[in-house]
């Protein structure tokens, strides 16, 4: 079922808005299968999730983000190296969770290396992420398509949503937003990385924490071509061609690693999570790092590479 996903999705590249769409809404109803499967092999370890707000137990230490309130540094902690830190508390009623996936061209890609598109991968987390949270209580919400929600079967009614719904390839207004809520981003991160920069930036002033998932497929990352190569832009439609594409492998892979660490960098800085994750590995791996980013603790995840099988 994952590769005739992937086959799907890979055809949509070059179509219209209203076939991608219908193209979607076709196998959507397989994410969903999918999700819940991916959701259920990790709802052993899941025992809630604890949130930052106004409550009385310390939860974590987080970097300071210029146009807080200096009340709130940590002056002990932050005596301790270069960085502010301010001291969260945990918040004991229900949280909202905004979940987004970036349906641009680029995230319909899929090689031969793996077994599903960028967009596909993207959509089984999003569910199975929406269908953990329900199991946990708590109101979750996709960015720009629909308000927050409270229910056991919110992974359906979300894609139920999705489905009526043209695909989402600018990220939307953030008016929404409220502080001490969460946003979940899906994507490749291809755009400009400062207009990324700035995106986080203006979120996190706010009181948002947010975390990336960064979805990757494996020949992106390791460039394995050489020879006479002809590479399109799926979103622009242009060509680019290389008499020997061995020949700049090494200063490609340096600028995708700068681009991976950009983005590490810029989550860290201001508090929020980096996940990466490549499609040839199981969905699984990226839903526990996200899970224990979501929890709060300190461990390193940044990556869930791993078997496929």
């Amino acid at each position: 079922m994952s590769n005739q996903i992937g086959q799907i999705s890979q055809r949509e590249a070059g179509n219209d808005t209203l076939s991608r769409a219908r193209a979607r809404a076709a196998f959507i109803p397989d994410l969903l299968v999918e999700a819940s499967r991916v959701a259920n092999n990790v709802f052993t370890g899941w025992h809630g999730r604890r949130k930052r707000g106004i409550g009385e137990n310390f939860w974590q230490f987080r970097p300071y983000v210029q146009g807080e309130s200096m009340a709130a540094i940590d002056w002990r902690r932050s005596a301790r190296d270069d960085q502010l830190y301010v001291r969260d508390r945990e918040w004991q009623a229900a949280h909202t969770i905004w979940l987004w996936v970036d349906e641009s061209p680029s995230m319909l890609f899929c090689s031969d290396q793996a077994q599903v598109s960028k967009h596909s991968r993207a959509l089984v987390l999003a569910f199975a992420m929406a269908e953990l949270l329900a199991r946990s209580g708590e109101r979750i919400g996709w960015l720009g398509l629909s308000r927050p929600i409270v229910t056991r079967n919110a992974a359906e009614k979300l894609a139920s949503i999705l489905i009526s719904s043209p695909p989402q390839t600018q990220f939307p207004s953030t008016v929404e937003l409220k502080g001490f809520s969460d946003i979940i981003i899906f994507s490749d991160f291809l755009d400009p990385i400062n207009k990324t920069i700035e995106k986080v930036g203006r979120l996190a002033r706010r009181g948002i924490r947010g975390h990336l998932v960064q979805i990757v497929d494996p020949v992106e990352e390791k460039f394995p071509y050489s020879g006479r190569v002809e590479f399109s832009d799926p979103e622009t439609g242009d060509l680019y061609t290389t008499g020997n594409a061995r020949s700049i492998r090494d200063d490609y892979e340096n600028l995708f690693a700068a681009r991976i660490q950009a983005l590490h960098n810029t989550a860290t800085k201001f508090g929020w999570s980096h996940t990466l994750h490549h499609t040839d590995n199981l969905a699984s791996q990226a839903l526990i790092a996200l899970h224990t980013r979501l929890s709060g603790n300190p461990v390193h995840l940044a990556s869930s590479k791993g078997s496929s099988r």
